[in-house]
């Protein structure tokens, strides 16, 4: 069979991907550039970066929805970007997924995957039941509504709470890992999980440990939420598979979004770290 573009093409062609820290502070982008730069694929050029939000506001978590709701625009005015910028992937980094069906309704041909969804496809692959372990008590409720909203509830086993906030896992790691292990020990002798998530992108590191010990999928949010965006940007270029703009999925017409003045101005990108192709 002879390729066709835009399908069929080779596994090999350029991808530009675009990775969010969803926070106005630089220090997770660099650990999650070197993250992700152990496991993408040759050919995909991977742009990390986090948010320009003026002074005084300073986020180094979206725990509480006060805090989340201050980045649901820059979000989106970022999905727009990617769309503009010719990315083929815009990964959302935060478990919450915030503003995920606003990105995509603005983000052209470019893929918005986030990392709860990202997480419960591939656990969904993998196990009949999983639970979720998760810094604070007060993430449970929003979580559950994100779990239930993408169809896997009768899925869920437990969600289990270590009393960590998103800025302290990775302050003294020999105590967050402990804290999982005794979170994933009771998920799988008290909830009868058979798979765990890892339920915040900030709890990297740990779930590679852990699955060696308790020899069930651990699955890492970064890694869930980079691996989908990378793929479904790969079945894009290779197969065309872009999104749809129909019925539910139109954005806005041109026309309309110009005279909103919605999207004018240069996109909020405060610090960025490239991964280059190989």
């Amino acid at each position: 069979m002879t390729p066709s573009s835009p399908s069929e093409l080779p596994a090999t062609a350029p991808l530009k991907l675009l990775w969010l820290n969803p926070v106005n502070l630089p220090v997770y982008d660099q650990p999650i550039a070197d993250l992700i730069a152990r496991v993408k694929l040759p050919n995909a050029e991977v742009h990390v970066v986090s948010l320009d939000i003026p002074e005084p506001v300073q986020l180094t978590n979206l725990e509480w929805r006060g805090f989340e709701s201050r980045i649901w625009f820059p979000v989106t005015r970022i999905a727009h970007f990617a769309a503009r910028e010719g990315f083929d992937g815009y990964a959302i980094g935060c478990f919450y997924d915030t503003a995920i069906d606003e990105a995509r309704e603005v983000s052209g041909d470019a893929i918005v995957c986030a990392p709860c969804q990202s997480a419960l496809q591939i656990a969904s692959n993998l196990c009949n039941r999983f639970s979720i372990i998760i810094g604070m008590e007060k993430w449970k409720v929003q979580m559950e509504d994100r779990v239930r909203h993408y169809g896997y509830a009768d899925k869920l086993a437990s969600f289990r709470a270590i009393g960590c906030h998103v800025d302290e896992f990775q302050q003294d790691t020999a105590a967050t890992e402990a804290a999982i292990r005794r979170a994933v020990k009771d998920a799988i002798e008290i909830d009868k999980a058979e798979a765990v998530i890892l339920g915040c992108t900030i709890e990297f590191g740990f779930y590679a440990q852990l699955q060696r010990e308790f020899g069930i999928p651990i699955i890492d949010a970064v890694y869930a939420c980079y691996k989908a965006t990378e793929m479904a940007a790969l079945n894009k270029v290779q197969f065309g598979w872009k999104p749809s703009h129909l019925h539910s999925m139109a954005p806005p017409d041109p026309g309309r979004l110009a005279a909103s003045g919605v999207f004018a101005g240069p996109a909020p990108i405060g610090n960025t770290v490239i991964v280059p192709r190989a």
